[in-house]
């Protein structure tokens, strides 16, 4: 990796590190942090320990892992990794709120003020804290006279947090901007034990997911500004990606209430920060929005968490149409929330009135069903999304769209995939001939939803577009041709039974002398059997349809099917000690347990951890390749303990019977006749399996029967 050259801030108190957090930071496992400390006679030194465990100077690790270039972390990612380690460090000094609060009112103040908090940090040194604490302050009286963002929160520090002041500056250098060091800091609110900031958070994907449904960069672009609301914004998460997503934050017009007084003035100083003009923010300290400016083109907004023994089903439809209430013509909402109350079944009649009602209004555009663990601080929480929109095109009046993504992971082709049946949806409503066909849900008339009177809103069945997708269409014939391949595997299965009869192997008790144990370490010193190792392959260059298979741990012990893992013949090239396997070697693994295949037809690459073990087919006494696996694979204590590291015994060390050369030959022959047999009953199974697929998912969706006559 090429050197970086890069110099770090100064810093008043640097804090140490772990090296379990040098290896966070740098991107790599700890017992690498090891091996530096081992081999680079320049690393970094310990400066205390405690309880055998060392500690470093964090910044003296980031210079040492910048001037190097090792590790995988980028140089940016390193510095500010550093600037958060530091700012955790003063947590226990001034307490994580006050921490939070005291650092981003400075980064608030630095964008106020359009300078840095300090100006020049060589020829200030003389400066005390005091002075240098009171010249902050009263720059924050001129900045913010009415006390909107900053003002309190500096008054109610004294001189002990101008250190923050240097590590805001570090913070910022280290993210290039305000609003970059701001949120950076945001992140580290799990970190900090903040519950407040970090139980309502969502996971990034599901963000991204609102922010694409919400489309404010198509709205931007119509009407050269757009209105975006929360009415309850907690920390602001919402807000803050929605304004991100446009290409100019100063087209942003921000609304949000919040309850709570300390997160309604974290909210206004993160979105002053993420560059929303002055004037276009306004953030209340309670559960309304400013009458005189409610007026949104967008709502983004997640319904307050209830605990389940006390969550009111009534209560969350009520918050959707109180935010339905606040849209205009032409705007939308999209309002998330308990899945209990949005989607599910209403037993009572109180709730599914009010669901209906909502439903004959004709603002609800679509219903979402989210998969779980979208909050990660309460991952039994189910949620559910509701699409709202006033006064839809008139295609899509009388009509919702349901879509259910409940057991998906909110990757990005289903995020773009849902974003895209919703929007066309709103754009085009119900077009019966060339409309788009949702591919996460269906579009349901209003009227056959209230007949199902407190029924749970989920798509009455798969998506068209997969119902008229060309495998289902096929499903019949696919079934046909399962059905052929088990009447000839079947077939083929008899004809070996009438062939060879049944097994008769003439198993009897042995008498005499009994064979002699040999370890797999004495059959490699007789140059009986040969040792090879496995190689080493960049996961990238391993795809699905190269021309060699690859077999690790994974195919050995039966997780991944051969051929799943392929690497292409000019990739392979370039690995200058790469071979294939030979027909007959035994692959082999002790990792995670102990896994043994036999490679019958070779030209395979056998991928560290995993071995191979070689027949010499012209040595005394020799082996088959059939024989060696099964009696390794029968051979004692080769397990692992569960708290162990790694295998109590290598392979050399295990024993087999060295059988005589007539018992090698007819064990060979009998484990022949078994592995032909047992892949002509695989055949079937496969066959029946297949069968049992396709009919049960043709059922399942509604589009398969079957014929009495």
């Amino acid at each position: 990796m090429a050197h970086t050259p890069s110099t770090l801030p100064e810093t008043s108190d640097i804090g140490l590190v772990s090296m379990s957090e040098i290896a966070v930071m740098a991107q790599v496992q700890r017992s690498v942090v090891s091996t530096w400390r081992r081999r680079y006679a320049d690393f970094p030194s310990a400066v205390s320990a405690s309880a055998g465990r060392p500690w470093f100077h964090g910044r003296e690790v980031v210079e040492w892992l910048l001037a190097t270039g090792l590790g995988k972390a980028d140089p940016a990612q390193l510095r500010a990794e550093l600037s958060l380690y530091v700012i955790t460090a003063h947590a226990d000094r001034f307490g994580s709120r006050n921490l939070i609060e005291i650092v981003g009112s400075l980064l608030c103040l630095r964008h106020l003020a359009e300078k840095p908090l300090i100006s020049d940090k060589t020829v200030n040194a003389h400066i005390n804290a005091h002075d240098e604490w009171g010249t902050l302050w009263r720059r924050a009286e001129r900045m913010d006279p009415e006390d909107e963002f900053v003002l309190r929160e500096l008054r109610a520090a004294d001189d002990s947090a101008a250190a923050l002041a240097h590590l805001a500056e570090d913070l910022v250098e280290a993210a290039y901007t305000n609003e970059g060091a701001y949120e950076w800091l945001l992140e580290l609110r799990a970190r900090l034990g903040l519950t407040e900031l970090a139980a309502e958070a969502l996971t990034l994907d599901l963000r991204q997911l609102l922010v694409q449904l919400a489309d404010p960069r198509s709205t931007v672009e119509r009407r050269g500004k757009i209105t975006v609301a929360d009415p309850h914004a907690q920390a602001g998460d919402l807000l803050a990606a929605i304004v991100r997503a446009v290409d100019d934050p100063t087209t942003v017009c921000a609304l949000a209430a919040e309850p709570d007084g300390w997160l309604a003035r974290l909210i206004r100083r993160r979105l002053l920060l993420s560059g929303v003009e002055e004037l276009d923010l306004d953030v209340q300290a309670g559960s309304d929005l400013e009458e005189r400016l409610a007026d949104p083109d967008l709502i983004v907004t997640q319904l307050p968490y209830q605990a389940g023994e006390k969550r009111s089903k009534i209560a969350a439809l009520e918050g959707v149409e109180r935010i339905s209430d606040l849209l205009g013509p032409g705007c939308t909402a999209l309002v998330l929330g308990p899945a209990d109350a949005l989607v599910d079944a209403l037993p009572g009649t109180e709730e599914a009135q009010l669901r209906s009602g909502l439903l004959r209004s004709g603002v609800v555009e679509a219903v979402v069903n989210l998969p779980g663990g979208v909050t990660p601080y309460r991952p039994g929480y189910r949620c559910a999304l509701w699409v709202l929109t006033r006064d839809p095109v008139d295609a899509a009046r009388g009509y919702v769209l349901l879509a259910d993504i409940s057991d998906e992971s909110l990757s990005e082709q289903v995020r773009t995939r849902l974003a895209e049946d919703v929007l066309l949806w709103r754009a085009e409503g119900h077009r019966r001939e060339d409309g788009h066909d949702p591919r996460y849900g269906r579009i349901v008339s209003v009227k056959r939803l209230d007949e199902d009177f407190g029924g749970p809103l989920t798509p009455p069945g798969p998506p068209i577009s997969q119902v008229l997708a060309r495998t289902v269409d096929e499903r019949p014939a696919l079934i046909a041709e399962a059905e052929g391949r088990l009447a000839r595997a079947a077939e083929h299965a008899r004809g070996h039974a009438e062939e060879h009869d049944r097994p008769r192997v003439n198993v009897v008790r042995r008498t005499g002398t009994v064979p002699m144990p040999a370890t797999v370490g004495a059959l490699i010193a007789e140059w009986r059997v040969v040792k090879v190792k496995g190689h080493r392959i960049e996961p990238g260059h391993v795809v699905p349809g190269g021309h060699h298979d690859v077999l690790g741990p994974e195919e050995i012990c039966g997780a991944a099917p051969v051929g799943a893992r392929r690497i292409d013949r000019a990739v392979l090239a370039t690995y200058r000690y790469a071979a294939f396997t030979e027909p007959g070697d035994i692959v082999y693994t002790v990792a995670p347990r102990l896994g043994l295949m036999v490679d019958h037809g070779g030209f395979s690459i056998v991928e560290f951890p995993a071995r191979i073990l070689r027949i010499i087919p012209d040595a005394e006494r020799p082996f088959t390749p059939r024989v060696l696996a099964a009696l390794l694979g029968a051979a004692k204590h080769t397990g692992r303990s569960p708290g162990a590291v790694r295998p109590a015994r290598r392979i050399e060390d295990f024993a087999v019977p060295d059988l005589d050369p007539m018992d090698v030959e007819r064990f060979d022959a009998f484990l022949a006749d078994i592995d032909r047999r047992r892949e002509l009953l695989r055949a079937q199974d496969d066959a029946l399996v297949e069968i049992h697929r396709l009919t049960v998912a043709g059922f399942a969706d509604g589009t398969l029967t079957i014929d009495d006559s």
